[in-house]
């Protein structure tokens, strides 16, 4: 045994200290530590990824068709109704299909996510309370689910270009960057929405309301207001700039409201920091009380 061995042999182990509520702090170091778990976590998040998407499509006949449904019914929908000047809706750049698939197929990601997000504690509640892991990994999974469905929904938007004719800015490429922040504002919110779930049910007889009324607040079936005061809307909706940034980057190739798009950045950072933290408050809160 050399002397290398022996000093390793020797050698006291690195000592981890545990501490009670060490995630609960408002500091840099707490927030390291988070993201350090989640992280960790990365093969937890997968198999719970596995699980949902598994049972979600059990005994389902129609399968990853129902990705792109809501979509579809709304492009339809909203294609009768300005045709037919029920609902007369602005000019808009593109084909109007084409304009309300590209809105719909940003604001599904962000819809769909929320909702998945504030159920995820509640639905794997036996977990939640008998097992020691992280808590995050469950909102995290189901944020994949609306993940894979918006890459199913890019295969539509794709044929629906090829059915038009247009070719798509050299920007597209740049989609992937755009959707970091809009993910970071879908799990800030559902982190934010997840523990109130656990106390008060009604969030969830809530959020199909409230969804369908964001949709409306959100230019996805007109074009994006630029006149006062309905440009507001641009900005007070935190999920606006991501639809207009979207549709700029696919088809124009240049962004028409950057200032809007910092802004969305700015509140999708807030919004998920402040999500990490009442998540850690609350679910520790609402465990100690079962």
């Amino acid at each position: 045994m050399n002397q290398t061995t022996v000093n390793a042999i020797s050698a006291p182990p690195d000592e981890v200290v545990y501490s009670p509520h060490q995630h609960l702090g408002l500091g840099w170091g707490s927030l390291v530590n988070t993201v350090q778990e989640l992280w960790d976590s990365r093969e937890l998040v997968w198999r719970l990824f596995r699980r949902n998407l598994i049972a979600r499509y059990r005994q389902s006949v129609l399968g990853y068709f129902w990705a792109v449904f809501p979509s579809l019914i709304m492009v339809v929908t909203f294609s009768y109704l300005n045709r037919s000047q029920l609902v007369p809706i602005a000019a808009t750049d593109l084909p109007y299909p084409l304009h309300v698939l590209l809105g719909m197929t940003v604001w599904q990601l962000f819809a769909d996510g929320l909702s998945r997000g504030g159920q995820s504690l509640v639905s794997s509640w036996s977990m939640v309370t008998k097992i020691n892991f992280s808590k995050e990994s469950l909102v995290l999974a189901s944020l994949g689910e609306s993940l894979l469905d918006f890459a199913i929904r890019l295969v539509l938007l794709a044929a629906m270009f090829a059915w038009y004719g247009i070719v798509p800015a050299a920007t597209i490429v740049l989609i992937p960057v755009l959707m970091v922040p809009l993910l970071l504002l879908t799990f800030g919110f559902s982190l934010i929405l997840a523990p109130v779930n656990g106390v008060f049910r009604d969030i969830a007889n809530f959020m199909p309301t409230l969804l369908t009324f964001g949709a409306f607040l959100t230019p996805v079936v007109y074009p994006p207001p630029t006149s006062w005061p309905r440009v507001l809307i641009n900005y007070a909706n935190p999920v606006s700039p991501f639809v207009i940034a979207f549709r700029d980057l696919a088809t124009e190739g240049t962004l028409s409201m950057p200032g809007a798009l910092a802004w969305g950045c700015l509140v999708a950072v807030a919004v998920f920091l402040v999500g990490l933290r009442v998540f850690r408050q609350g679910v520790a809160r609402i465990i100690e009380r079962v």
